[in-house]
């Protein structure tokens, strides 16, 4: 299996495939997107005229996936890991599934509106629909709280798709809108996910890349 992923070290959506991906110690040749560059943004819209990363290319099957559940999705099927991130269990894979949605739903939806917002206009700011996301991911943060579990991952004793979704969601979500005393639970669970190594890595390899968030204070590991 041959495979290549485009990407950029920033995107928090691929942070969720390259997480699924350094888990099962799967090999790829990652492609840095650079939209920026006419000749990187080019040749990624021959790929994937959509030009919505992240994208991974399977040489060998013929195949483009795109969206991220959909790329781990492939994975699991495709790429023979060791360690599946979508539990057998069909109780559990559902809770799974419903949980990735619930992380990219209620975190990265509202948190990409504010910090897209800065890249508006100066008579295009959106500052209610800003005001209106950062109630909807304090609203998470009150929902997750009461329902995630105390310790360990979010559905099952494994972790999984669901925490591969929660790791950069929760991660820059904390950025923009600070996890604090009324989140302890959430709070655990992010220096949990900070930690696994395959999220480390992802925190590595984009530390270089944060000066380029447009939003102050700047991501930290």
């Amino acid at each position: 299996m041959t495979l290549r992923l485009y990407y950029h070290p920033l995107a928090s959506f691929c942070w969720k495939v390259l997480i699924a991906l350094y888990e099962n110690a799967i090999p790829f040749e990652p492609v840095l997107v650079d939209l920026g560059d006419e000749t990187s943004r080019e040749d990624f819209r021959k790929v994937w005229p959509p030009m919505k990363f992240p994208v991974l290319v399977d040489t060998e099957r013929n195949a483009t996936i795109a969206e991220s559940a959909a790329v781990i999705d492939y994975l699991e099927a495709f790429a023979g890991p060791v360690a599946p991130l979508v539990p057998k269990d069909p109780d559990l894979a559902w809770q799974s599934r419903m949980w990735d949605r619930l992380f990219d739903d209620m975190l990265q939806l509202p948190m990409q509106k504010i910090v897209l917002d800065v890249f508006r206009p100066a008579d295009g700011h959106d500052a209610i629909g800003v005001v209106q996301a950062r109630t909807d991911i304090a609203a998470a943060y009150a929902f997750m709280e009461t329902r995630l579990p105390p310790d360990g991952w979010a559905v099952g004793k494994a972790f999984g798709l669901a925490d591969c979704a929660a790791a950069p969601a929760l991660f820059y979500a904390d950025t923009v809108c600070p996890l604090d005393d009324t989140t302890p639970k959430l709070k655990d669970y992010l220096g949990r996910l900070k930690e696994r190594p395959s999220f480390a890595r992802v925190l590595r390899e984009a530390e270089p890349y944060f000066k380029m968030f447009p939003l102050d204070p700047k991501p930290r590991i």
